[in-house]
């Protein structure tokens, strides 16, 4: 793993590329977000985004998404992948918020799990990105991302979390998991990695690793 100076120096240059990133779902409630979220599962955000602008407009809260059945939610989200057991976990999700939550999303990661289909990483976007709460979401780019330059050292993504939370400042962790996610999206992707254009090769150990170079040494 980095030393801390040298982790210091990462944050700063991914700030530096990606400071005004944020999501690229399109919401505009925190429901809105957590729909969105549990659909971009094994899907892209820009596919995501194209079937909730039409279903936002027609269904906006989740009274509105009560009037669904099943069926008609799997034939509105069925672009996305794994499209069936979405629509049931949405559909669950929205009569558990209207039931035992009042209609408002729960603001606790242990009260967001409970809702079918939102796990650790759903439910720390919901908090971060939703509510502006200090939480690090690992997804697929952030854990791939973390690991290779060595923010973080872990085989899975719950111990991802913890080290990034341990080696990043809390005020930077929900910031951070979007530099990271872009990072990840427009270089360090999980096929050829564009390391030729990385503005990271000088401290990244998965760069030293592969092209036989040392890791800069920050006093």
């Amino acid at each position: 793993m980095l030393t801390a100076k040298v982790i210091q120096r990462v944050l700063e240059i991914l700030e530096r590329q990606y400071g005004n990133t944020g999501t690229a779902l399109r919401f505009r409630t925190p429901f809105q977000l957590l729909v969105a979220t549990i659909m971009a599962a094994q899907s892209t955000d820009k596919q995501v985004n194209k079937i909730t602008e039409k279903l936002f407009a027609e269904h906006p809260t989740p009274e509105s998404f009560l009037e669904l059945s099943v069926e008609e939610l799997e034939e509105k989200i069925k672009q996305v992948g794994l499209y069936r057991n979405k629509a049931r976990n949405i559909l669950a999700t929205v009569k558990m918020i209207v039931e035992e939550f009042g209609g408002e999303v729960p603001r606790t990661r242990q009260e967001l799990m409970r809702l079918p289909g939102v796990g650790r990483k759903t439910a720390n976007v919901v908090l971060s990105v939703g509510f502006n709460h200090d939480a690090i979401a690992v997804d697929t780019h952030v854990f791939r991302v973390a690991n290779r330059i060595g923010l973080a050292q872990a085989n899975d993504p719950l111990n991802t979390e913890k080290q990034l939370m341990e080696n990043i400042p809390r005020e930077k962790w929900s910031a951070a998991h979007h530099w990271l996610i872009w990072h990840g999206r427009r270089i360090c992707r999980a096929q050829n990695p564009r390391c030729d254009i990385c503005p990271l090769t000088e401290y990244c150990e998965y760069y030293r690793k592969t092209s036989g170079t040392s890791t800069q040494v920050v006093d």
